[in-house]
Formats: structure tokens, sequence, C-alpha cells
């Protein structure tokens, strides 16, 4: 060792930082004791790089973090995981697909692994809750982002594991997201992606489990969908093309044949979800008729119909597959 000890090595890193050119803050002593605190006090712990616990496929990623905060079942980072990500905006059909894949998955004894986002993650933890479920969140440990998914955070707490790299009461902030993003994709043998645009969080996630070996797979949607053209660009690329759980289960198995053993098969009772959602002409009248040549926030359209948001969803892409219909930016749309 060049300098003998950890603790020499510790102490000589501001110097070395200096000489690099880098405004290198180390922390003291009892900053870190501080952080230790903190992180018991909430219920959770550290998780070092080379320690107990810390995940072997994360051990072995570029950029691997040095320190990681967890709360919850440590024991599910000794199972095999997948990823499932998407988009925030994500369709009503897109999210009952990814909280039932995640919940066949989560049958077939995989962990699934997603970010806390609105959308497609939050649906992907819900679905595989009671099977195991790992939250990567991008603040401390102890702060819920988005605010409305602090019921799902302190549950997965409770019966999955929350994984964290900022210090504890640390606000997530735009540059921590990316960050996040390859946590995610390295406690993974695959990611897939269940909607996602061509320029969104979700494809970032894919591109860093590609470059790492990881298995990328994605679920095809309409071309005329901006939520579905990422993943039908990943599938293009390469990607596997994902319809159920069993083809997630048997595109990891090519991975996981390099690092012993074979995932079993999803349990016979499951079903895959259907892309699409049925709605009686009643519910394409009351939408239909909400819609003006002026684009309109999908929101609001479920606000003022009064159904449920999978099923204007489902109208809104068979008016859209129709020509009846346009989609603008900001998850808007408007009458043709």
């Amino acid at each position: 060792m060049r300098f003998g000890t950890a603790v020499a090595a510790v102490d000589a890193l501001p110097d070395l930082a200096r000489r690099g050119g880098r405004n290198l803050r180390i922390a003291t002593s009892a900053e870190a004791e501080a952080e230790i605190d903190a992180v018991s006090g909430f219920g959770g712990q550290l998780l070092f790089i080379g320690g107990d616990f810390y995940p072997h496929l994360l051990a072995h990623s570029e950029a691997a973090p040095p320190v990681l905060a967890v709360k919850g079942d440590l024991a599910l980072l000794e199972r095999p995981a997948v990823a499932i990500v998407g988009a925030r905006n994500a369709s009503g059909a897109g999210t009952r697909f990814a909280r039932e894949l995640a919940a066949g998955l989560a049958a077939a004894e995989l962990v699934v692994v997603s970010g806390l986002a609105r959308g497609i993650d939050t649906a992907a933890h819900w679905g595989a809750l009671e099977g195991g479920t790992i939250g990567v969140i991008a603040g401390g440990l102890d702060v819920a982002y988005p605010p409305e998914a602090a019921d799902l955070q302190a549950q997965i707490g409770e019966r999955g594991l929350i994984v964290a790299e900022q210090p504890f009461g640390t606000q997530p902030q735009a540059r921590h997201f990316p960050r996040r993003n390859r946590i995610i994709a390295a406690l993974a043998a695959g990611t897939v992606v269940v909607e996602g645009a061509l320029k969104s969080g979700s494809l970032i996630t894919a591109r860093i489990a590609a470059e790492a070996g990881r298995e990328v797979m994605a679920v095809p949607g309409s071309p005329l969908d901006p939520r579905a053209q990422g993943c039908n660009q990943l599938i293009r690329e390469g990607a596997t093309l994902i319809q159920n759980a069993a083809d997630v289960l048997e595109a990891l198995n090519s991975f996981t044949a390099g690092i012993g053993g074979r995932f079993a098969a999803p349990a016979a009772h499951y079903d895959a979800a259907p892309l699409a959602l049925e709605a009686d002409e009643s519910a394409h009248t009351t939408v239909s008729a909400l819609l003006s040549p002026t684009p309109c926030p999908v929101d609001e359209l479920v606000r003022l119909s009064g159904l449920p948001s999978a099923i204007v969803a489902t109208v809104l892409l068979d008016l859209e597959l129709g020509g009846q219909l346009v989609r603008h930016a900001g998850g808007r749309v408007a009458a043709m």
C-alpha cells in the first residue's frame, strides 16, 4: 500500500486533491459520525464497498458508490434482480402492464428494482411489493421524492429495501438522477423499459445497463405514441422484445448462465396483462366531447370526465389509432 494504512490514505486525500487541481472536500470525523448516527437513528445502516451485504453486481460495475445508505431487508441484495423503468407520464395501460409484469417476476422470486418515480416506476414497486422490491432514490435516505411517493417509500423501507447514495437529508437535484440511474442498472441482471420517450431517463438507464453488459429489454408500443418511441428504438437496436414475465425470464437466463444458475419459470397462475383496456361507448363519448383542437392535459381530461385514468388513456389511444387525436408536448392532446 502506498500510504501504509487506510487512515493514512484518508488523511492524504485533501493534499492529493489540491495537487490535482480539484476542490475536493473531505468530511471530518465528526461529520462522518453524525451521518452514521442520523442513518442509524432513521432505522437504516451504511454499506461499504468490499464489506458485508454490499451488492455484488454493483461492486463490480464502473463508478460503484463507496458507501450506500439502506433501510429494509438486506437479504434482497442477495437475490437475483431485474430493473423495471419507464415514463413518468405513463399511460394507464402501461402502468397496469408494469404492475402486473412486476408481480409476475416477483412471483418467480426475482427482486424488482426501480427508482420510485411517478408512472412506471411506482407501478412496478407496487406490483412487486409482496415478493420483493428495491427502491433506489436520488436524495437522502429520509427524503421522499416525489412527495406523493412518501407512503410507498415508507412501505418499501419496511417490506423491501430503500437504497440511497446521497447524504442523509439531501434534497434531490437534477444532477442526482443520472447517478441514481446507474445504480438501478448496476443492481440488476437486466433492465426492462416499459414506456419511454427517445430522450428520457429510462433510456439513460438502458444505455448504462448495455454498457455494463447487462440484458436490455423493452416493451413495444404504438409508433403513434411518443412514449413508445424510445422502447421501439431500443428494440431496433437489439434490445429483447418483452410481452410478459416469461419473456423476461428467458432473456435473463442468457445472462445468469454466466454467473451460475437459471431463473425459475413464472407462477402458472400469472397471466400477463394486455397493453390495452376495455372502454365502452359511453367512455368514448365522454372523452371525445372534452377534446378540441386546443391541446389539453390528459390529467385534466381525467379530472373532467370522472373516469379512471386507465380508461381515459385507452380511449385516447383508440382515437389516436383512428387518426382523430394528436399528441403534443407536456402530456397534452387535441382533436384532429
